[in-house]
């Protein structure tokens, strides 16, 4: 259908005869599914990286680090065990377990900012993105420091394993604000180092143990689908 002619039944006629081209226009979607499927890879990286906080968010793979690796071991032999079954439950317990002691360290964190008077900008502070890049960051060397410095000399971490890389971003945004001195300040204050002995019964206590969960994950590819189903499923389905 022409212009001259669209404009002249929307100008003289009292029949509406440009309804139907209107009506494909309004039918035609704004974004393309190619655009539409980048937002949702984009939203379930964003998903996965506040449900299991991964030490080194920058490594798809999440193999980099043991701790890492192990969670993605569990979570992809949960996706092959049967739902409900045994062998799921128990994956779903050592996969929350993992995901509690990091959640943990985040809510530490974050009880710091807001007492810095973070309030309302603490969650954006601790958000550190799958793109998280080294190149991007403003002083990478200070805050490598500072990290080392919480893992030393604090009871933020389990001073026995690497300090995790995420909060390298974090403590980098703090420097940019002028927070980060004031952050370890108060870590020290809030979290002092713990003798060997408190150090050693917690970890007896709540230490997740990487081989007995390998240990677990092997167990449950050989046998985990054969297993009956037994009450209710306990562990997440995520």
């Amino acid at each position: 259908m022409g212009a001259a002619f669209k404009k002249f039944c929307l100008r003289f006629c009292c029949c509406c005869c440009c309804e139907d081209d209107e009506e494909e226009e309004e039918k035609t979607p704004l974004l393309s599914h190619d655009t539409l499927e980048y937002f949702d890879r984009e939203a379930k990286k964003r998903r996965d990286q506040e449900t299991n906080l991964w030490n080194e968010p920058g490594d798809p793979s999440h193999s980099e680090r043991d701790d890492d690796r192990t969670l993605y071991n569990l979570l992809q032999t949960r996706a092959q065990t049967r739902r409900g079954s045994q062998g799921y439950r128990r994956l779903s317990i050592d996969i929350e377990a993992m995901r509690d002691m990091r959640r943990e360290v985040r809510d530490k964190w974050k009880m710091i900012l807001e007492n810095l008077g973070f309030m309302a900008e603490a969650e954006s502070l601790l958000t550190v993105s799958a793109t998280a890049s080294y190149d991007r960051m403003r002083n990478a060397a200070v805050a490598r420091s500072l990290l080392q410095t919480l893992h030393t000399e604090t009871s933020i971490f389990n001073r026995k394993e690497a300090p995790p890389e995420r909060y390298l971003f974090i403590l980098d945004r703090l420097i940019y604000l002028d927070a980060a001195e004031d952050f370890v300040a108060k870590a020290r204050r809030f979290y002092p180092p713990k003798d060997d002995d408190d150090e050693e019964e917690e970890e007896n206590t709540s230490q997740i143990n990487l081989p007995l969960l390998l240990s677990r994950m092997n167990q449950n590819i050989s046998g985990g689908e054969d297993e009956d189903d037994e009450g209710e499923t306990t562990g997440p389905e995520e």
